[in-house]
């Protein structure tokens, strides 16, 4: 089977959004916190030119469980 980039890129988005659920369902847990607290980034570019204003707000919560769905998703593609 020919490897596709697109196919990559859709299992690694697929392996953090299951990180993400698992850290969220094991968020009660108190031994495990440091795998389910997210680490949260916020980008927000704007300009503002008197004709045209431009807004986009970007924010990344990744937490340590989606960052090992990510690598088992690598891992999956590999060995397929």
């Amino acid at each position: 089977m020919k490897k596709n980039g697109w196919v990559l890129f859709l299992l690694i988005m697929l392996g953090l959004l299951a990180g993400a659920l698992v850290a969220r369902w094991l968020e009660p847990v108190q031994g495990i916190s440091f795998l389910t607290r997210p680490l949260v980034t916020k980008w927000s570019p704007s300009v503002d030119l008197y004709v045209l204003s431009f807004d986009l707000s970007l924010s990344i919560q990744i937490s340590l469980l989606s960052i090992i769905g990510a690598i088992v998703a690598i891992w999956a593609y590999r060995r397929m």
